[in-house]
């Protein structure tokens, strides 16, 4: 599911260093490039009195239109909206398609991008980040009676359930593990829960989202990787002071309790330190 988090092995294995889930491809467009706009500072998004957030509105959780055409809501969308508020400025939402959300930042089309976006060496070369405001890891996910998987070193020789276009497959190739190509989560438990596979490897925000949707007490999370995966707004080059502030307004944020409700709100945990 969260197609643009960091899959990172264990201490005990060698680091993948991969984009997630949907797509390994970088979003197209290069700060570099002509016609880049110059970077944005808060007095102009002030004097505006709008923050122009570059989101994809088809990324459930974070970032969706309810019920397919109802309003945009979501974990990102929530938390963005109320940094807005906090810079005292109305959010106004620009959708567009992964492979173009750079280039829309790029072009001024918009001032942020709030989507999930990994912090990535590549993109901290290219582009302004907020401090982080999901951290997750991957987990490895077995039935809740399995007592013989509790690390990745346990893999070996098992049989796990992956997409064959996920980086996790490579995570758990590099564990020993045989695959069993699945196209998706939903697939992948049904396969463990039937005893067809003894695991699957995935996005820890994956499994907090499916049981917060649907409680399953038959899967539980067996093992994670140590190293975290951190996801922050992105900005043009130039934003320094309006990233500073949305800093401010994060720290804020965490501290009187908001982005912990929100996170409790889509994933029955707080995801956001």
């Amino acid at each position: 599911m969260k197609r643009h988090i960091i899959a990172l092995a264990t201490a005990a294995l060698l680091a993948v260093s991969v984009t997630g889930c949907s797509g390994s491809t970088e979003p197209s467009g290069s700060p570099a490039a002509s016609g880049t706009a110059t970077g944005v500072t808060l007095k102009q998004v002030q004097d505006s009195g709008v923050l122009k957030i570059g989101t994809e509105g088809t990324y459930k959780p974070f970032s969706f239109h309810e019920g397919g055409t109802g309003a945009l809501t979501g974990f990102d969308v929530e938390v963005v909206t109320a940094v807005a508020r906090k810079l005292g400025v109305k959010p106004q939402f620009e959708e567009t398609q992964w492979d173009a959300i750079f280039a829309g930042l790029e072009a001024g089309r918009s001032d942020v991008i709030a989507n999930q976006v990994s912090i990535t060496p590549e993109r901290e070369a290219k582009y302004e980040f907020s401090k982080p405001y999901t951290v997750s890891t991957g987990v490895i996910v077995t039935k809740s009676d399995n007592t013989d998987i509790s690390s990745f070193a346990d893999l070996k020789g098992k049989t796990t359930a992956q997409s064959l276009t996920s980086n996790w497959q490579q995570l758990a190739k590099d564990s020993g593990a045989n695959i069993e190509a699945v196209e998706g989560w939903a697939q992948a438990i049904t396969l463990l829960k039937q005893g067809r596979v003894d695991a699957t490897i995935n996005d820890k925000l994956t499994y907090l989202d499916a049981q917060k949707t649907k409680q399953d007490d038959g899967i539980k999370i067996a093992a994670e990787t140590a190293e975290k995966s951190l996801s922050a707004m992105a900005f043009r080059q130039g934003s320094e002071d309006l990233v500073k502030a949305v800093d401010k307004a994060l720290d804020e944020l965490s501290s009187d309790g908001t982005l912990s409700t929100i996170s409790e709100k889509y994933f029955g945990a707080d995801v956001t330190k």
